[in-house]
């Protein structure tokens, strides 16, 4: 028997799929055959994004501007991508945002920040994908995007702390919020997993603790970075009929960083 990831006439749902992690999981997707609806909130890229990607592979992609904190908004656009480009039969919640603060600095406005869009966002947009598959008695998955923060607390160089709290504990959060909904949506056969990644070479990096660029200058040794594109396989297959009997779990693709 050969292996194969076969999306033809699906349509697959991204959030935050026009930059880092997101692009790679929007390509990885377009590569299996699926259309692909891009949810970005404020790109100025995006369509350009989509249309790169679409010409790439052969497949109808579309960007979506939408904040998924809203879940009024959420609704709507996903309907909107359900009549516009075929039924969605997956969602990747992969959107996601940290403030790097010392503890002693964050706000009230900071918790809002992240929360609204790693826990709130994932929540909003699976609960609209949710209750199209529930609306007309279809199966679909569901894969969150947590972190591998969930479980550690994150490193700019050794023993030097990642200053982003509400990050990590917003990660260990979404990463509950897909087991509750894992358990809820099991008799209405939507599967719901996280996929958890290591440290990843994106934009992200950008606004790390600066120590991580003082270190990097000194050339220190940091942790390996993962490649965007090496996060992209567990999302896929989780997202394919070979997963069927996967849900609720929390796969971590950190590179055996976990281990030590």
């Amino acid at each position: 028997m050969v292996f194969t990831i076969d999306f033809k006439g699906q349509t697959i749902i991204v959030t935050g799929g026009n930059r880092g992690i997101g692009y790679e999981l929007s390509r990885g997707v377009a590569t299996a055959g699926a259309n692909v609806a891009i949810i970005y909130r404020s790109s100025k890229d995006a369509d350009e994004v989509a249309e790169k990607i679409a010409k790439e592979f052969g497949v109808k992609v579309k960007a979506y501007q939408c904040d998924v904190s809203k879940a009024d908004l959420v609704t709507q656009v996903f309907k909107r991508i359900d009549d516009e480009l075929g039924p969605v039969t997956g969602l990747v919640a992969n959107a996601g945002v940290s403030v790097v603060k010392p503890a002693t600095e964050l706000t009230q406005e900071d918790f809002n920040y992240v929360y609204g869009v790693n826990v709130l966002g994932v929540f909003n947009t699976s609960n609209a994908a949710a209750k199209l598959w529930i609306s007309r008695k279809s199966k679909g998955s569901i894969v969150v995007n947590a972190s591998m923060s969930s479980q550690i607390i994150n490193q700019s160089a050794q023993n030097i702390s990642l200053t982003q709290v509400f990050y990590n504990s917003s990660k260990a959060a979404v990463a509950s919020v897909a087991k509750g909904l894992a358990a809820e949506w099991a008799q209405h056969g939507i599967r719901v997993n996280s996929v958890s990644p290591g440290y990843v070479n994106t934009d992200q990096t950008a606004h790390m603790d600066p120590k991580f660029r003082e270190f990097q200058a000194a050339g220190i040794p940091l942790k390996r970075f993962a490649e965007p594109e090496e996060i992209v396989g567990q999302t896929v297959l989780l997202l394919s009929d070979h997963a069927s009997y996967q849900t609720g779990g929390e796969y971590f693709v950190d590179g055996g960083q976990l281990i030590w």
